[in-house]
């Protein structure tokens, strides 16, 4: 018995449409993103705004309505208004604003610590790649590192005999010692498979520099580096309160004599979120530079 051989005939292709998105699940979306991103800025925001109020409602309780001693917010507010509203009035002289006394020390900022970043990288990568320098320089700058800057002061101005050299050179000797420890730390902790492949390579001290070097000791250099600019900060406000002339320094000492302790709080909280803004803007590059590496 024969069985009819089945025929069969190639199937049709099936065209699969694509799913389309409705426009409400791509707004669900959108607008679960955007919650993402107002509960990571409210955790951000709202502690420390918190603290913030509860410590000026201590301090509005304790300071009370008496004129003695520290005065209230409130006294703040009343008498240093004018200072806080309008920073950026100028009357020539040492009568201008806030921000032009902070521009002025942060000038003095830059000018003294660049000069610190780059001796105290060259002299940290002396110190951290050759065993005799090492030897020779590491107790010398352990001991100078615990000097006070204020204490360099009277030195400077011994040397310099002009204002402005000798706070340049406060900042740059308060400043250098944690980029010179740090990147000696970074260079000596550089892996011995890099330090290997780069003789295997036979790459040339140069090249042994930009290629393997530096990359590995980026975090390191950027933590002493975040280290040197509040002790640049820290220094160039002690420096111009006994050298005088325009500066933020100067302006709390010179309010000092005045008995004004109000604008005193103000330039301070001013001094205070200039240096936060040295610090993150230093963490920033760092974390660019290193691609992530460095601690921000």
């Amino acid at each position: 018995m024969t069985f009819p051989k089945p025929s069969f005939s190639p199937a049709e292709p099936v065209a699969i449409a694509p799913v389309a998105h409705s426009s409400g699940e791509t707004r669900t979306s959108g607008l679960a993103e955007v919650s993402r991103r107002a509960g990571e800025i409210a955790a951000a925001v709202f502690p420390p705004l918190l603290t913030l109020l509860v410590i000026l409602g201590v301090w509005q309780i304790a300071a009370g309505d008496s004129y003695v001693g520290l005065p209230s917010p409130a006294h703040v507010w009343a008498e240093s208004r004018d200072l806080i509203l309008h920073p950026f009035f100028d009357h020539g002289g040492v009568d201008k604003g806030l921000f032009w006394h902070v521009l002025t020390s942060l000038k003095r900022v830059g000018m003294g610590f660049s000069i610190s970043a780059v001796c105290g990288i060259m002299l940290g990568v002396l110190i951290g790649s050759n065993r005799w320098a090492h030897r020779g320089l590491d107790p010398i700058f352990q001991v100078l590192r615990t000097v006070p800057p204020l204490a360099w002061l009277p030195i400077s101005l011994a040397a310099f005999r002009e204002a402005q050299p000798s706070a340049l050179f406060v900042i740059f000797i308060t400043s250098i010692w944690p980029i010179i420890i740090n990147t000696a730390v970074g260079v000596r902790n550089i892996p011995t498979d890099y330090v290997n492949v780069a003789k295997v390579l036979r790459l040339s001290p140069t090249e042994y520099f930009f290629k393997i070097l530096l990359p590995a000791t980026t975090p390191y250099i950027f933590t002493g580096l975040r280290i040197g600019i509040g002790m640049s900060w820290l220094a160039i406000v002690a420096s111009e309160m006994l050298l005088g002339g325009v500066g933020v320094g100067f302006f709390i000492w010179d309010q000092y004599n005045a008995s004004r302790i109000s604008d005193i709080i103000v330039a301070l909280a001013w001094v205070g979120l200039t240096g936060f803004f040295l610090d993150r803007l230093v963490a920033l590059l760092g974390h660019v530079i290193s691609r992530g590496n460095a601690a921000s």
